[in-house]
This record gives structure tokens, sequence and C-alpha cells, in this order.
């Protein structure tokens, strides 16, 4: 009889081939903007562009990607950027420069992470009611902090980095955050103790719990490292926008799940990785560019994304039941 694959290799053959497609439909569409837009799709800036837009959602997601895989859920990253975004642009946190917005965002991330932690952990509380109410009180806070106004950021510092001569090799300084959030996110979910037990608990949650791992502190753990993602992707927003407003990241919820969920990570937790996640925001950027260089409407993209989740959803629950 041929030999057959052990369950771990026939994950790992899934993986792979996820990844593969996904790198296939990226492909496809570069091709079409290649035939569509040529002269403006593979421009030097636009490439550039598509990259800049991708860092800021894929930090974002890199957090969410964890607490999925962890078995949660947090709907609060959108609200938790706006907050950070602006409390880091008052007038009275711009008076320390660039290390007062950037610890600034990191904190209020941090902050509104170690809530959601401690309500869906020690609550306990379900993981959608809890953030849920963290993007509503978040967004009300931001509101108020700002009064509704746009925040301008006049350090120096922080506009520096947005500008062509902050560039390394040609590539933007928000890109190799991501890059790097990226690398440190793969070797925590692959090659680390942390990255095993988040898998293990969101698999089974009982059976990790009777294994000796600590449920509750690592549900913990993962909701402030999302939060912490936030607070990088807050700060590399004031960098890319110089401002703050209580209306960024609109939406990134719907953004950062969907890419997580055709990079392969299951809604139910689990299972999904760092790199299909990153592969998931470049698709969805790139879609994204396609639109906006070929005037189409903004509803139109939308009723796409929504589509490409529902076809990964599907995709997901056939390779499940068989």
């Amino acid at each position: 009889m041929p030999p057959t694959k052990s369950p771990a290799r026939r994950a790992v053959s899934r993986i792979d081939l996820r990844h593969l497609s996904l790198l296939a439909v990226l492909g496809a569409l570069v091709v079409v903007g290649a035939l569509t837009k040529p002269s403006e799709f593979l421009s030097t800036d636009n490439l550039q562009l598509i990259l800049t837009q991708a860092s800021v959602i894929g930090v974002v997601t890199v957090g969410v990607t964890f607490v999925i895989i962890g078995g949660g859920i947090d709907l609060s990253v959108g609200a938790i950027v706006a907050l950070a975004s602006v409390w880091a642009t008052t007038v009275a946190t711009q008076e320390y420069g660039l290390p007062g917005i950037l610890f600034c965002a990191l904190l209020v991330g941090l902050g509104c992470g170690l809530v959601n932690g401690l309500l869906v952990a020690y609550g306990p509380m379900v993981p959608f009611i809890a953030t849920l109410a963290m993007l509503a009180s978040a967004r009300g806070l931001a509101l108020q902090i700002s009064d509704g106004r746009t925040q301008v950021v006049t350090v120096e510092s922080v506009l520096d980095l947005g500008l062509p001569d902050a560039y390394v090799l040609g590539i933007p300084p928000l890109v190799l955050i991501f890059a790097a959030v990226s690398v440190l996110g793969w070797l925590a979910l692959g090659r680390t103790t942390f990255g095993r037990r988040t898998v293990a608990i969101g698999g089974n949650p009982e059976a990790s719990r009777l294994a000796g791992i600590a449920v509750k502190r690592q549900r913990l753990l993962l909701y402030l490292l999302s939060g912490l993602c936030c607070g990088i992707a807050a700060f590399m927003l004031v960098v890319l926008t110089g401002s703050g407003q209580n209306t960024n990241g609109n939406l990134y919820e719907l953004d950062a799940i969907a890419a997580a969920i055709i990079g392969g990570t299951l809604l139910s937790g689990g299972r999904g990785t760092i790199t299909g996640s990153v592969l998931g925001v470049l698709v969805f950027t790139t879609i994204t560019n396609l639109f906006a260089l070929n005037n189409l409407q903004s509803d139109v993209q939308q009723i796409a994304k929504g589509a490409i989740i529902v076809a990964a959803v599907l995709v997901q629950k056939g390779r499940t039941s068989s």
C-alpha cells in the first residue's frame, strides 16, 4: 500500500496550496492592472502606494490573525486605531515630539487591548459583544477628544517619515515596519511556545486547560497583542496622513478579518498563518487600487469584497468537512 500522509503533513499541504492560490490571484490582479492601466498601475509610485496602503491595515491584520486563531474575534480594531491616532495628535501630546506621539499611540492601543482581554478572558464575555462595546466606546471617545475636527500634526520628525527622502532603497519606512511586524508575527506563531498555545486554545480550549495551558492568560495576551498592533498602525496612519481623525480606521475590522479569512485562518480558531494573512492584505489592497485606477465606484468595490469573503468561507467549510 502507498504510504499515507500524516495529518500534520496534510495540513501543511493545504496551507501551501492556499498560499500558492493567493499568489496566483495576486498575479492575475497584476496582469489585469497591466492590461487596463499599464502606465499608471506599473509605475513605481503606484506600487509604492499599494505597499504603503497595505502596510497600515496589514499590521492590524497580524494582530487580528492571532486573535482569530486563538478562538476569538476583535471588532474594535478600527475604532482603537481612530482613538489612538486622535489621542496621539492632541496639542499636549505633540509637545513631546515623535517619541511622545509613538508612546501615546502604543499605550492607547495596549490599554484598549487590555480592556478587551479582561472582558473576554476574565469577564467572561463573548468576544463579539466585548469588542463591539469597545468599538462603540472608542469611536465615541475619539469623537469627544477631537471634537469632530481633524488634528493636524506639526512635528516635523513625524512628517518627514512619510517623505521620499526617508525611503530606504526606495522602500517607504511604513512598508519596512509592516515587514518587521509580519516577520515577528510569523516567528511568534510558528516558532514559539506562545504560538503553539494560541493554536491549541483555538482548537480545543478545554483540552488545552487540562494540558496545563493558562487559557485565560493566553487570551488576555492575544488581545493585548491585537491592541499593540492597532497602536502601531495608528502611528503609521498619523505618519501617512499627517493628522489624527475620529474617522480613521473606518471598516478596518472588516478588511482585517476578511484578509485573515481568505488567507486561510479558520473563523472557528485553531488554524491560520501570518503568511496567508499578509497575502490576503495584498490581494485586497491591489483590488482597491485597481478599482480606483479604473474609476469604479466604491459600492461595487465593497460588493466585490463581500463576495470574496463569502467564497473564502465556503471554501473553508468545504475543506474542513472533507
